[in-house]
């Protein structure tokens, strides 16, 4: 089972920290990853999963072909 906010290569998730006001408040805050549906073959198989963007850009994962079904 894949998390909802993760990477499926590299399992980048979400980041936290604080929002720091002028005034030095600190609130809590997060930073998601930039991520992309795709389907790739895996184990033979065409499933969708998430990919960050830049593990797309650097092409680590291989993108199935258009116009076959994904796998249920």
């Amino acid at each position: 089972m894949i998390a909802r906010n993760k990477c499926y290569v590299c399992e980048k998730g979400i980041a936290f920290g604080n929002n720091v006001s002028h005034a030095n408040n600190r609130t809590r805050r997060t930073w998601k990853p930039n991520l992309q549906v795709v389907r790739v073959v895996h184990e033979g198989k065409i499933t969708k999963v998430k990919v960050c963007t830049r593990c797309l850009h650097a092409n680590k994962i291989r993108r199935a072909p258009r116009g076959q079904a994904a796998a249920v």
